[in-house]
């Protein structure tokens, strides 16, 4: 694929395209796919789709642009793996959005850039094992952020603490779980069957979750019999503690700028555990739940900073992947 200057002075629109598929595969809270593209000769514009908000468990769209973080992440490695150098910038004129000017510079690959496409998050069981401390230090070199700015990352793998997180990671779920408004906007959410999935190109396929693939007619009333209280904490629980570690990151200011730092930080980092064959998931209970949050930091030793991600680590088997909507849903004009 060429990137070559057009007529116009910009890069090739096929390339383009490429680098926004790219960047679509980055996580969203529930792979809502919260983003859209605007394509200019050489500015690539990352915007939210507020159509795709979840107001319950996001009411102030604080993981929305964490996924915008995320999808801009991925772009700066991909751009960078086809000689463009990517630089984002946050603007916070309307809604938000991200500016990534492009400019030229020598095609450099690197393992993020491979891990873009291979990377997922994991939901599944970990096999406890414990991470060397050349790849803890790796993790958190990948997950510290490149310009400062008040985005911290703290790697817990000592167990008295890791238990102390699950305190708040079973309360958060607890009100969560009791909260009809959240099953309901989660529900909306999870895609049952392939088909399904398929055809929405969006959501939390149930496979993919570690879940059984079911007729979209019988999920609702399944889910109603097994997404339980009970079950749910068990899970976390167990999970918890075959993980190999957990990673909180957290900013010194929350407003959209921190959060779409935050989002690049944690997809370094999650690119760098893909590279590393090492697999993660978010168990964000404790941020999203805003009476427990400021307890959960209070725990932590954070101060007056904001918890924004919980993600746990390990080595375990890879899951179905989760759909991804085709490039042209998501580019709008300028």
């Amino acid at each position: 694929m060429s990137d070559q200057p057009v007529g116009d002075g910009g890069y090739h629109s096929l390339l383009l395209r490429e680098l926004v598929r790219y960047s679509t595969l980055a996580p969203s809270s529930h792979n809502t796919q919260c983003w859209q593209f605007q394509l200019q000769p050489k500015l690539v514009s990352i915007m939210p789709d507020l159509t795709r908000r979840c107001p319950v468990v996001d009411p102030d769209d604080h993981h929305l642009f964490i996924s915008l973080g995320c999808a801009a992440e991925n772009l700066v490695h991909a751009a960078l793996a086809n000689g463009l150098w990517a630089e984002p910038r946050f603007d916070s004129v309307g809604a938000g959005a991200i500016a990534i000017s492009l400019e030229p510079t020598r095609a450099q690959s690197s393992s993020f850039a491979a891990a873009i496409p291979v990377r997922q998050s994991t939901r599944g069981d970990y096999d406890n094992r414990p991470l060397s401390n050349e790849e803890l230090r790796l993790l958190e070199l990948a997950g510290s952020s490149n310009h400062g700015g008040g985005i911290h990352l703290m790697l817990i793998t000592e167990h008295r603490m890791a238990e102390k997180v699950l305190e708040y990671v079973v309360a958060g779920n607890t009100a969560q779980m009791n909260n009809a408004a959240f099953v309901k906007e989660l529900k909306s959410w999870i895609r049952f069957s392939p088909q399904q999935a398929d055809r929405t190109g969006d959501g939390l396929y149930a496979a993919a979750s570690g879940n059984p693939a079911m007729p979209e007619c019988l999920g609702g009333q399944m889910m109603n019999w097994f997404f339980t209280l009970r079950s749910e904490n068990e899970r976390y629980i167990r999970q918890i503690r075959n993980s190999s570690g957990l990673a909180i990151f957290f900013s010194d200011v929350s407003d959209p700028a921190h959060w779409v730092e935050v989002g690049r930080c944690y997809q370094r980092f999650a690119l760098q555990a893909t590279a590393l064959g090492i697999r993660n998931a978010m168990l964000n209970q404790p941020v999203e739940v805003g009476t427990i949050r400021p307890h959960f930091a209070t725990a932590l030793g954070l101060g007056n900073a904001r918890p924004d991600l919980v993600v746990r680590f390990g080595r375990g088997s890879l899951l179905p992947y989760s759909i991804r909507r085709p490039v042209s849903a998501v580019l709008v004009r300028v």
